[in-house]
């Protein structure tokens, strides 16, 4: 993904001279050609998340576009305090660009776990939302950003994601995306879960359960209209996500579906509120929290019972 995104900035970037790029010292092979196109709005910070920030949100206040980069875990959390006051705080173009999101960084431990990122950045007032499932996807919203004028969050996964798509789908962030229409169960997934789901929902289909499968791309705004036509149509609802489920994905789901007074069953799937004192790469992580396609299956059937 990352790749994807930052080979589709650069032509954005090498065009509009107000285009500034910051990195917290991370990714050189991958931004040399940014540097290369124009050193002098590409800023190396260094180890310094906050100041970064600060350096973002002042470049900002002076009309530039900016894109600011790191790990998610330390870009959201070592920041928090400066990503509140000074982007969202002033509804800046400010695009926060945090890589490896759940546990793509899952044998670096706990401090690279990127499990609460989304929660944090949905609870900031006028703050963007963004989880592309795949490289296309996460091209697209290269470019589609740059013309968004006010705070987004970007989450990125880490590199050899599959491709969901074969050809570029209409993606529009804030709309919603269905890749499969069924008519027993929904399936909302974002991010890394999507192809996932896709998966599991092909085990359900062997089962005889027919499975939609929602990639909600956009966790703010989400595209109410589509929850809530899924509420009309189908029974049962789980959302599917590499995150906590308080908070993320299935938070903002659940919320929508209250408000509509949703009567039939709704399920969370994600990380639950304690974590297993585990480490390894992400697919061991994913499989021991259930987030493999047999895990989300197995996890929908129990429901279902």
């Amino acid at each position: 993904m990352r790749i994807a995104f930052f080979k589709s900035l650069l032509e954005t970037f090498k065009a509009d001279e107000d285009t500034y790029f910051l990195t917290g010292d991370l990714g050189y092979i991958l931004f040399d050609e940014l540097k290369a196109a124009a050193p002098e709005r590409f800023y190396n910070i260094g180890v310094a998340e906050a100041n970064m920030v600060g350096i973002s949100t002042g470049l900002a206040l002076c009309g530039k576009s900016v894109y600011c980069y790191s790990i998610a875990p330390f870009l959201v959390m070592r920041a928090y305090e400066q990503i509140r006051n000074g982007i969202a705080g002033n509804r800046l173009n400010v695009k926060l660009v945090g890589a490896g999101g759940g546990f793509a960084y899952g044998k670096e431990g706990l401090t690279h776990f990127a499990l609460e990122d989304i929660s944090l950045m949905r609870a900031l007032p006028g703050m963007t939302v963004v989880v592309p499932a795949d490289p296309v996807e996460a091209g697209l919203l290269a470019t589609q950003s740059h013309q968004w004028q006010t705070p987004m969050y970007i989450r990125l996964g880490k590199t050899g994601e599959k491709h969901i798509h074969e050809t570029p789908p209409e993606f529009i962030i804030g709309k919603g995306m269905t890749l499969l229409k069924g008519k027993d169960v929904a399936i909302i997934a974002a991010g890394t879960m999507v192809q996932r789901s896709l998966e599991a929902a092909g085990l359900l289909r062997k089962k005889g359960v027919s499975a939609s499968v929602i990639n909600m791309h956009t966790i703010k705004p989400m595209d109410a209209e589509l929850v809530q036509e899924l509420s009309q149509t189908h029974e049962a609802i789980f959302t599917v996500e590499e995150h906590n489920i308080n908070g993320g994905l299935g938070s903002a789901v659940a919320e929508l579906l209250a408000e509509s007074s949703y009567n039939g069953l709704f399920r969370r799937i994600g990380i639950p509120d304690e974590l297993k004192r585990e480490i390894g790469d992400g697919e061991y992580l994913r499989g021991i929290y259930g987030l493999n396609p047999e895990g989300i299956f197995n996890t929908i059937t129990k429901a279902l019972k």
